[in-house]
């Protein structure tokens, strides 16, 4: 998978300005929105992260230093990610801690990216939240009088019998 692609496909489709910076290492996928902004470092092994990430995510804030400087209350919204496709538990914990460091940047650092699914979830954190509904065959009018069970039942059936507002509004206030 190329996740200097992907990245960019998945942060394009969170709304956010995508373009690439060739960095001094290697090229580096820019993102910004009206909230927050950033940088994505891809690493081909981990040991290539641990040992290259404090120097990428300087060379990135010095090479975007104007732009950070205007950006207002979005400087404090900056974020720096670590990627590498290389799976190494040992490392991989190592990797993660690099997040505990608060200096400079916000940071999603993350081992074993291997497929789409494992990018989306190291970049969860940028990503608008989203709920994967539960679909299924399912009686709508039996849950909905589950969850309705505070109203009187001639209430919620006028309801459902597409019986007019004013009505409803009428049976309700008769029970109340």
């Amino acid at each position: 998978m190329d996740i200097f692609t992907q990245a960019e496909i998945l942060l394009r489709d969170a709304q956010y300005e995508t373009w690439t910076w060739t960095g001094s290492a290697g090229p580096v996928t820019c993102f910004e929105n009206a909230a927050l902004m950033g940088f994505v470092h891809v690493f081909d092994t981990a040991d290539a992260l641990l040992t290259a990430w404090k120097e990428n995510q300087q060379a990135a804030l010095a090479r975007h230093a104007a732009s950070l400087r205007g950006a207002g209350a979005k400087a404090w919204n900056v974020y720096s990610v670590f990627l590498t496709p290389h799976q190494d538990a040992r490392r991989g914990r190592e990797i993660e801690r690099i997040e505990e460091d608060f200096s400079l940047t916000r940071k999603i650092a993350r081992a074993a990216i291997t497929t789409a699914d494992d990018l989306e979830k190291a970049l969860l954190p940028l990503l608008s939240i989203r709920s994967k509904p539960l679909l299924g065959a399912s009686n709508f009018e039996t849950r909905l009088r589950t969850r309705l069970k505070d109203i009187p039942p001639d209430a919620v059936t006028a309801f459902l019998n597409e019986t007019t507002p004013a009505e409803v509004a009428r049976i309700l206030g008769a029970t109340s």
